[in-house]
């Protein structure tokens, strides 16, 4: 393992929920724990999702809906028809350098492996859940300062 390229995994940066309806989780978040949105619910077409942030004290939640027909989330929402945790996602400081040290360790990296935008506005990949405990690991080039 010496020869791998070395990955140091940044701060937490969300974890991902994914829901039937994010006005719906908003409001059970609200009600049970006060929270209130940060971000407001936006498309991100390119992912097949429609998503929100709550920021927590540490981190944030990113909700996350299907939007449209081959959305992603709903072989997930098939699974679990109320929602759940969906992902948890990490900042690199490189996101070409951590897919490669991904690949170099024998993980998949999920689609093409070319990184994609991601809500933050930033790149990110998906790292397969059989390669990392059952848990879908998301990746993602730390965003500029002040945009966690």
């Amino acid at each position: 393992m010496s020869n791998l390229p070395p990955l140091l995994l940044g701060r937490l940066n969300h974890v991902g929920i994914a829901c039937v309806s994010i006005d719906d989780a908003v409001a059970m978040y609200g009600r049970l724990f006060g929270a209130t949105v940060s971000r407001a619910a936006f498309d991100l077409p390119a992912q097949g999702v429609r998503v929100a942030f709550i920021d927590v004290a540490n981190s944030q939640l990113e909700l996350i809906e299907p939007l449209g027909d081959d959305s992603p989330i709903h072989g997930f929402l098939k699974k679990n028809p109320n929602g759940g945790q969906h992902h948890v996602c990490f900042e690199v400081k490189d996101i070409i350098a951590a897919r490669d040290a991904m690949r170099a360790r024998g993980a998949t990296v999920l689609g093409t492996g070319e990184p994609r935008m991601g809500a933050h506005g930033v790149p990110v990949i998906f790292v397969h859940p059989r390669d990392t405990g059952g848990v879908l690991v998301e990746l993602m080039q730390e965003p500029p300062e002040g945009h966690h």
